[in-house]
């Protein structure tokens, strides 16, 4: 990896600091940044968030974030969305009707079913992966791991091809994805203790690659 420092990006949605400190353990030198340009020139970024989509996507392109994560993209750079970080990937949630994402992963966002209580939404504590494809993102971890989920709305990926583990609550839903240097996870890693540091471990080694 470069001696650069990876970018968390602020945009005013996210558990930045439990990020941070995740990072820090397993020895990624990271800085939490809202500014696009030190965005566009990191090694790698980190996209967490925790809220509702139309409010991130306002807060976004309010400080030109939106342009800068697309830049980011096209260059090639790792990008690791977390949660609402995910989700803004996509073009649009039933969240929020009429807004835009960053169309980065063609697909939509819905609610959460609920089947009398019994599947509560959110969606909040631990649950399983069903890993479904090798990616790096995912090496080392075994099918069934648990990690630490909060959350009312789920991707849907127009190409199951992004997918590479999903997970059941109620409906089987897309929890991590994997495109090329774009990678996304719905739960939280830097809550899911030694699996959740595995998976940070696997994207500090795809960005020293």
């Amino acid at each position: 990896m470069t001696g650069k420092q990876i970018a968390v990006v602020n945009y005013g949605m996210g558990n930045l600091l439990s990020i941070l400190h995740a990072l820090d353990t397993i020895g990624v030198s990271s800085k939490i940044t809202d500014n696009p340009e030190e965005i566009t020139e990191a090694p790698a970024v980190v996209v967490p968030g925790v809220g509702e989509f139309g409010h991130a996507m306002q807060n976004l392109k309010a400080r030109h974030i939106d342009e800068a994560l697309v830049q980011v993209v096209e260059r090639g750079v790792p990008y690791l969305g977390i949660c609402l970080g995910l989700q803004i990937l996509f073009q649009g949630s039933d969240e929020s009707p009429g807004v835009t994402g960053l169309g980065i992963i063609p697909g939509s966002i819905h609610l959460l079913p609920n089947a009398r209580g019994i599947f509560k939404v959110p969606h909040m504590g631990w649950n399983t992966l069903e890993i479904i494809r090798d990616a790096p993102l995912l090496n080392g971890i075994k099918n069934g791991s648990y990690f630490y989920f909060v959350h009312s709305y789920y991707v849907q990926p127009d190409s199951s091809e992004v997918t590479v583990a999903t997970t059941n609550h109620l409906i089987e839903f897309t929890s991590v994805i994997s495109n090329e240097n774009v990678m996304g996870c719905q739960f939280h890693p830097e809550k899911s203790q030694v699996n959740g540091l595995a998976l940070l471990a696997n994207f500090k080694k795809i960005i020293s690659a």
